[in-house]
Order: C-alpha cells, then sequence, then structure tokens
C-alpha cells in the first residue's frame, strides 16, 4: 500500500473499500488515508450532519457536525440526502434524525414535511404528534399518511381480497346447494371421473356450490388494536387492512383501538386516513376492558373472528382478561393474536401473556403484512394458523 493509503497497482476494488470504510469512520484521522473528492464530500457531510452530530468525532477523526434546530437547515439536509442515497437508506436515516437528534417538534412544519420520504415509521411520528399539529400543517401531514396509505393499499389490497375471498367461499362451499348456487366449475371438476365418452358428459354423483348466503355476510371480523407508542407501524398497517375487508361485502369489519380507553372506528374505516387520525398513540394500557368491548359486540361467534393487536403489557386485570379470551373461544370465535403487524419482526413484549394465551389455544407471534392475509385465511376457514 502506497503512502496515500491507495493500494499500488490502483486496484479499484481496493480503492471501494477504503472508500466506503472512509466514509463508515469519518474524519481525515481515520486511519485509511483516503482522501474524498467530489460527490464523495457532500455524502460526507450528510452523513456527518446525523451520525456525527453530538460532535464526538468518529474513530479518531474529525467528524462533527449536526442539524441544528433549523427547519431550512434540516430540508435541505433531507433534500441531500435523497440526492445521495436511495430510498430505502434515506428512510433510515430519516428516522435515526428523529431519534436521534429529537427533530420530531421540526416535523410541525409544512417545509419539513413536504421535504421528507414518505415510510410507515415516519406516519407513526406524525400519529404521536397529532394532538399539538397546528392547523397549518394539519393538510400537509394527512397528504403525507395518505401517500403512504396508498402505497400500502397498492401493495396488500388485491392479495388480500383474492385469498380472503377463496377463504370465504370454500367455508361456505356446500355438498347440497339449491340448482342456483351449484358452482358448475368445481362440480365438473368433482365429477371428472364420471365422464362418458359415447355421451361426451359428465354425471354430477356430488354436485359442489354455495348456501344461500353467498352475497350476505359470511364472517364478522374485529380488529382490537393496541395504540400504545410501541405498535405505532402495527396501527398503521391494521388500519390499511381494516379498510380492505371492510370493502368486502361478504365480511362484516369492526375496528377497535385502545389505550386505557377504547374507540370504536368502524364508521370511519372507509378512508384508513381518518382512522389514522383518530388513534391517539401512546399511555397506557387495558387489554381487557378492550375485549370486554369487542365482546359485547359479538352476535355470532361461530362465525367470528377477533385479532388482538398488542404487545400484550397489561394494565388492566390480567385474570379478566384471559378469562375473556377463554370465554370467546369456548364460545366459537376464532381468536388471534398478534404481537406486531409489522415487517420489523416481534418487539418486546410480555412473555408471560403469551406464554397464558397460547396454552388457551390462541398462540402470540408477530406477522408481516405479507403474511396477514393467509392468517385471516386460516382463522376464517378454522384451521391451523401459519405461525411462522
Amino acid at each position: 500500500m502506497s503512502g496515500t493509503g491507495i493500494p499500488a497497482g490502483g486496484d479499484a476494488a481496493a480503492e471501494a473499500r477504503l472508500r466506503r470504510w472512509r466514509m463508515v469512520l469519518g474524519g481525515d484521522g481515520d486511519g485509511t488515508g483516503c482522501v474524498l473528492s467530489g460527490r464523495d464530500v457532500g455524502m460526507d457531510a450528510a452523513l456527518s450532519a446525523l451520525y456525527g452530530a453530538d460532535g464526538a468525532p468518529k474513530g479518531g477523526g474529525q467528524r462533527s457536525g449536526g442539524l441544528g434546530g433549523s427547519a431550512p437547515h434540516v430540508a435541505r439536509w433531507l433534500g441531500d440526502i435523497r440526492t445521495y442515497f436511495p430510498g430505502s437508506v434515506v428512510q433510515i436515516m430519516q428516522r435515526d434524525a428523529i431519534e436521534r437528534l429529537g427533530l420530531s417538534a421540526l416535523l410541525l412544519e409544512p417545509e419539513m414535511l413536504e421535504a421528507v420520504e414518505p415510510d410507515v415509521h415516519l406516519v407513526g411520528t406524525l400519529l404521536s404528534l397529532n394532538k399539538a399539529m397546528p392547523e397549518t400543517t394539519r393538510e400537509t401531514a394527512r397528504a403525507v399518511v395518505r401517500k403512504v396509505v396508498e402505497q400500502l393499499e397498492k401493495r396488500l389490497a388485491s392479495r388480500t381480497r383474492a385469498t380472503l375471498t377463496g377463504a370465504l367461499d370454500r367455508s361456505a362451499r356446500t355438498r347440497r346447494p339449491r340448482h342456483a348456487d351449484i358452482d358448475w366449475e368445481r362440480t365438473i371438476r368433482a365429477n371428472l371421473k364420471n365422464y362418458l365418452p359415447q355421451y361426451k358428459t359428465v354425471v354430477p354423483e356430488r354436485l359442489v356450490g354455495y348456501g344461500r348466503a353467498a352475497q350476505a355476510v359470511k364472517k364478522e371480523v374485529v380488529l382490537c388494536i393496541d395504540q400504545s407508542g410501541s405498535m405505532a407501524a402495527s396501527v398503521v398497517y391494521a388500519s390499511v387492512f381494516g379498510a380492505v375487508l371492510a370493502s368486502m361485502r361478504a365480511i362484516a369489519t369492526r375496528l377497535v383501538v385502545f389505550d386505557t380507553a377504547v374507540v370504536d372506528l368502524t364508521d370511519q374505516l372507509d378512508d384508513p386516513v381518518d382512522v389514522l387520525f383518530g388513534t391517539q398513540l401512546g399511555g397506557g394500557t387495558d387489554i381487557n376492558r378492550a375485549l370486554a368491548y369487542c365482546q359485547s359486540k359479538i352476535t355470532r361467534p361461530a362465525d367470528t373472528v377477533v385479532v388482538l393487536i398488542s404487545d400484550l403489557y397489561e394494565g388492566g386485570i390480567r385474570n379478566e382478561m384471559l378469562g375473556r379470551v377463554a370465554a370467546m373461544k369456548a364460545s366459537g370465535v376464532e381468536f388471534v393474536t398478534l404481537l406486531a403487524l409489522s415487517d420489523e419482526g416481534a418487539p418486546a413484549y410480555d412473555r408471560e401473556h403469551a406464554a397464558a394465551l397460547a396454552a388457551l389455544g390462541a398462540p402470540a407471534f408477530a406477522c408481516t403484512p405479507d403474511l396477514f392475509p393467509e392468517v385471516m385465511a386460516a382463522a376464517l376457514e378454522k384451521r391451523p394458523l401459519p405461525v411462522p
């Protein structure tokens, strides 16, 4: 290696590695001997403003900086990182900036919101600031939230409807259908062994069809969502799924959010953005009270699925909570416990409560948004859940 830190012979791969280490370590005293130029200087400055913001140099170098409290300064920085880094990296850096540097208050300014890269975590932050948000910022915030919701609906809605429609069809199928309710395609497929070549026809020994309730409500789904601060991403995804389920005629959907109080947002399910702005992230947790409310709304237990989305840190009466779950299951309700509905995996959760629910036949597990349609399909059909 030469005195400049760049390998003799100009090995491009080794030089690229040095550049990356220089970016990671930050500062001229990092030991790489690599001098940045051009676009790399701007990238390094953007990284320094965030990860060297406390003035403590990394790796013995001179990295320092900070975003300060100036909204225009932060807005310029947000523009810079979108120029230098891909969207997935930008979202991580935005999240780090909010958490490390306490920039939440600046998100209450419209020019800041217009500069950010919208994602689920940003929506969670905005919802936690909802009550403090001035009117001048509220419409911009709603536009940011709507953009994320529309992206999620585009990603999740079609597959969810297709998966659940199939599950509803299978759960409603009957072998003694009325003539108008015969599913001829499935009937023919089920009777191919009875094909008579001489008549070029199939003798339908077994009819397959749907009951008279095919166009009516077949199942009821209750989404009971913990809106404590740690559940922010789950609240966002659950609201989107709630709107998708509510759009299906065969499913009667109820959406309930809770902390120490219980709020029924079912009448807002036609617009998940309204649902999200109806939540109040943070506060305590009373799962027992929420389940009591949900239990009071169940009229067809054998056709009802209750989905509790919570980290199970109960501030209410533990034994009553477990008793309610046991009572619902005994009445025929399918009970699903999700520790999280997000891409991040399981958060910290109350393991004792999770074990107690599992003992009641309601295993608690984290679920990704992509797996949720399969979990719901299994619950609707009363078959084992696809626990990851």
